[in-house]
């Protein structure tokens, strides 16, 4: 049984920084990608960043240059680092991870955890 945990989320005043962490495990395959979602009262689930197996790491617009996604493949961790937070961060965030075994996809989401950013 995959289980994604995810830690971290708090409050934090509009400027802060807060640190996500998911650790993975039950899975004998490593994750083709992993990261985080997000989603805000009464909005959609939207990506916020992903990396690959190899590294290649993907953005949504509104966090480049303030968020940083980086995986620890030894812990079987992800980390979301996210700096010069806004009020509009606010939202479930979701940890989530793709399993590509020959061409069936597994995909694995966390429990979520709450990030709440004040003006």
């Amino acid at each position: 049984q995959v289980q994604l945990v995810e830690s971290g989320g708090g409050l934090v005043q509009a400027g802060g920084s807060l640190r996500l962490s998911c650790a993975a495990s039950g899975s004998t395959f490593s994750f083709n990608v992993i990261g985080w979602y997000r989603q805000a009262p009464e909005k959609q689930r939207e990506l916020v960043a992903t990396i690959s197996s190899g590294e290649t790491a993907n953005y949504v617009d509104s966090v480049k240059g303030r968020f940083t996604i980086s995986r620890d493949n030894a812990k079987n961790t992800v980390y979301l680092q996210m700096n010069s937070l806004k009020p509009e961060d606010t939202a479930v965030y979701y940890c989530y991870g793709n399993v590509r075994i020959g061409i069936v996809d597994y995909n694995y989401w966390g429990q979520g955890t709450q990030v709440t950013v004040s003006s």
